[in-house]
């Protein structure tokens, strides 16, 4: 077969991305450039990662056009929302998209478009047995999401519906919260998880709020562990584990209800905070223990990237509620 290229471009809140990948599914560029956030800040404006998407975007593609044979591109997909329900909109999307329509018309090939939440869902099951589940659960756990999702995956059509999560902070903002309070640089979730590696977990009675089985608040837990940090009683490393096992124990407990109400065994951890160490590595045992199996991405593709698109494109998924 001759070799083709599909690519996949992501501009999401705090990454600019650009990958590609073969028709044997061989990820050939995976290249990210994260967004400036000023130290101290929880985050950017839309019109500041806008600003930088713009910026961003020719640069990798130049670098995409001079690593690849560009006549040899099959499909250009991109995501243009951050999930498929009515009313989902951010205006960083609407970069991506724009470039990737115009690079669809000149050098004339297919054109497909799909929800960043699609895009996770795509890194997370390319080179894996999840692609072949009819139906399975998939955890979108990231800085701006956190939502446990039922997705259908049959004769080329793919559908998520959201049954449970979060219903107040996603838990990508309660991690990045508490780093802010400790001085860390936001994104938190990194340094945050290299210092819980050397921390014990607490043996604490820390209020957990789950209610109607997959749905819970994490509001309580900001001002726990904000309270905590001010309690000269505990290392900064243990507070911290004890965060993470905390995380995982809710997640946990959610599958598991989840598990009993659907039926389902097999589910995908994915999203940004699925990188960290203490989560994938609790969980994972808490639940083969349970019989479910759990699948994490690897490490670049939890974070937000642009070959999950690029997947999706080139199994030509047609997408619907």
């Amino acid at each position: 077969m001759t070799n083709k290229y599909f690519v996949g471009i992501d501009t999401s809140a705090y990454t600019t991305s650009v990958a590609v990948i073969d028709n044997e599914d061989k990820i050939i560029i995976n290249s990210k450039k994260i967004l400036k956030v000023k130290k101290g800040h929880l985050g950017l404006r839309q019109q500041e990662a806008v600003f930088q998407h713009v910026n961003n975007l020719p640069k990798l593609i130049e670098k995409m056009a001079t690593e690849i044979d560009i006549n040899k591109i099959d499909t250009i997909s991109c995501s243009n929302q951050p999930r498929r329900i009515e009313g989902s909109y951010m205006p960083v999307f609407v970069v991506g998209k724009g470039q990737a329509f115009i690079l669809s018309k000149v050098l004339d090939t297919q054109y497909r478009e799909y929800s960043h939440q699609e895009g996770h869902i795509g890194a997370g099951v390319v080179n894996n047995q999840l692609r072949n589940c009819k139906k399975f659960l998939s955890f979108h756990i990231s800085g701006g999401t956190t939502e446990l999702l039922l997705v259908s995956n049959q004769d080329e059509q793919m559908s998520v519906k959201i049954i449970g999560g979060t219903l107040d902070l996603s838990i990508g903002q309660l991690i990045d919260r508490i780093g802010i309070a400790l001085g860390l640089s936001f994104p938190c979730g990194a340094e945050m998880d290299k210092l819980s590696q050397d921390g014990d977990v607490l043996s604490l009675n820390i209020p957990i709020s789950i209610k109607g089985k997959t749905w819970f608040n994490l509001s309580g837990l900001e001002n726990y562990f904000k309270n905590l940090l001010k309690n000269d009683s505990y290392s900064i490393e243990d507070i911290l584990a004890t965060l993470f096992n905390t995380i995982s124990l809710i997640t946990y407990k959610v599958i598991i209800n989840s598990r009993v109400e659907y039926g389902i065994d097999n589910i995908l951890i994915t999203g940004g905070v699925s990188a960290n160490k203490n989560l994938r590595k609790n969980l994972s045992k808490k639940l083969e223990k349970q019989g479910i199996n759990s699948v994490f991405p690897k490490i670049a593709l939890c974070t937000d990237n642009g070959v999950g698109i690029a997947y999706l494109g080139k199994e030509k998924y047609l997408v619907g509620d």
